[in-house]
């Protein structure tokens, strides 16, 4: 027997049904629920990276039913039910997409023969969401004026976030023309970095200036990836991978010899680091 969506949609009824429901799962809120959504949503990127598909599966369960516990609570305080979600979630990607659903509705087919080119699409997509953020936004005296940056969650980690702000202002126009200005830009935010710290160390400055030109620098950063056409998040992840294996190898080949680490000097440790890194270069 294979279980269905309705399956899933009735057993969280269940496990939300006062008296005789899961304890646990009657005390949640949205609030409470949403630092779970972002490890889930977590796991399945590493379940990705590490293109371990079976695991994949469970975790994309795991995610799928984060939506469903939203849902269970939207449709018990009167705000939204799952069938509600779905509906507003197709009627969207069919809106978004008039080139694939030229009737706008889902039954509408689309002309081999007269495909748009992939700037008309893009064009046709900012167009679209231009539209319904100026939709979605409602009169507010206290409100910042309207914004083409709006509509980017503040939520977002703040590497995601700076790399959608970027974008979406180089879409408008705002952005170097080439790479050159921004590797220029990044020794001038070091520079600026240094100065602010040296002030901050002499008394003229404080931590908070330096705070400000760190942020500068890592704004940069990830502007410097955009370029480059490189994920930040990504490349970090990555250098972490590699961080934390050249310092397990490290830790491996002091064991393996009865030393230990925290009696080391700095000079012993890096001529370690240095050992293991040539034999990476050598394996590869």
């Amino acid at each position: 027997m294979s279980y269905t969506l309705d399956d899933l949609k009735y057993l969280m009824a269940r496990l939300r049904k006062p008296d005789t429901g899961c304890p646990w799962d009657l005390k949640q809120t949205f609030a409470s629920i949403v630092p779970h959504t972002l490890e889930e949503a977590y796991e399945v990127v590493d379940a990705i990276e590490r293109e371990d598909w079976l695991h994949l599966e469970d975790e994309l369960g795991d995610l799928l039913f984060q939506v469903i516990f939203y849902s269970q609570l939207g449709a018990e305080q009167g705000h939204f039910q799952f069938d509600s979600v779905v509906d507003r979630l197709v009627h969207k990607l069919v809106r978004r997409h008039p080139h694939v659903f030229p009737g706008g509705e889902l039954s509408s087919e689309v002309d081999p023969d007269h495909r748009p080119t992939d700037d008309e699409i893009k064009a046709s997509w900012e167009r679209i969401k231009a539209e319904e953020r100026a939709q979605a936004s409602e009169p507010d005296a206290d409100a910042p004026p309207a914004s083409r940056l709006d509509g980017i969650a503040r939520t977002l980690p703040a590497m995601a976030r700076a790399d959608k702000l970027q974008r979406r202002a180089s879409r408008h126009g705002f952005d170097w023309p080439t790479i050159g200005p921004v590797f220029d830009k990044l020794h001038e935010e070091i520079d600026e970095l240094k100065e602010a710290w040296e002030a901050a160390q002499s008394g003229t400055g404080d931590v908070d200036a330096v705070e400000d030109e760190l942020g500068d620098l890592l704004f940069v950063c990830v502007n410097l990836a955009r370029f480059l056409k490189v994920t930040p998040e990504q490349a970090l992840k990555r250098t972490n991978r590699k961080f934390e294996c050249r310092f397990r190898a490290i830790e491996q080949r002091l064991a393996e010899q009865g030393r230990d680490m925290d009696a080391e000097s700095l000079e012993a440790l890096d001529a370690l680091w240095q050992s293991v890194k040539g034999v990476e270069k050598q394996s590869q």
